[in-house]
């Protein structure tokens, strides 16, 4: 599981990385939004900790960024005296908020509360079913055979599949999820990563058995 940290205070950049890495997550720092965005893109991580304040910006507009790319959750850090900024971090897709100075101990359980509610888990895996999806490694498990390689976008949307597992995941939401604003409103990209994750991972890529169309809405992943 991969944390994004993004804050211009170098030692509390530090003290959170560290607390993080004690708690056994990946962690990867940046200190201004423009390494913030470079730095998200480069490693599509699990959630992102970001300081409202921060030079050449503001946190404000990489949350807005980063919801425009993805749906990852993203927690904001602030002081007391930022509540204006506080709630428009809110109305613009933040998940939730931390308020400086905080414990090591209090971060760990929101960030796990979050992943939580996101549908993930503290962990390198997501698993339905017979599946299992490794986030680090992007490989996908099915039961006791050996493990498929996946690429990047396609580890992306097994990650929300798994996460939404048989559930009906929208197009739209699929497509901000693994391309962000890149990819919005191309039906064809979601379908060719879908037809060619069912020749990795379906035992008849004809009569679907784990990545099931649902006509004029999106997809559903179907794990026994």
């Amino acid at each position: 599981m991969k944390i994004l940290v993004v804050d211009d205070d170098r030692d509390l950049l530090e003290l959170v990385a560290f607390a993080l890495a004690q708690a056994g997550f990946g962690v990867v720092k940046a200190m201004d939004t423009r390494a913030a965005l470079a730095t998200f893109d480069a490693e599509l991580p699990n959630l992102v900790i970001l300081d409202i304040n921060l030079p050449s910006g503001s946190g404000l507009d990489v949350c807005r960024a980063i919801r425009e790319r993805s749906t990852v959750p993203v927690m904001m850090l602030t002081v007391r005296s930022e509540e204006e900024d506080l709630v428009k971090a809110l109305e613009i897709g933040a998940d939730d908020y931390l308020t400086k100075p905080f414990s090591p101990r209090t971060l760990l359980a929101r960030v796990r509360a979050l992943l939580r509610r996101a549908g993930l888990e503290a962990g390198d895996a997501l698993a339905a079913g017979s599946l299992r999806l490794d986030l680090e490694s992007h490989s996908l498990r099915i039961g006791d055979e050996a493990s498929i390689r996946l690429t990047r976008l396609e580890t992306r949307l097994m990650q929300l599949l798994i996460a939404q597992a048989g559930k009906v995941v929208s197009a739209e939401r699929l497509l901000a999820h693994v391309w962000g604003q890149r990819g919005s409103g191309d039906r064809q990209l979601l379908k060719q990563l879908v037809h060619r994750l069912r020749q990795k991972i379906e035992p008849d890529p004809a009569a679907p058995r784990y990545l099931h169309t649902e006509p004029g809405v999106g997809y559903r992943l179907g794990a026994d």
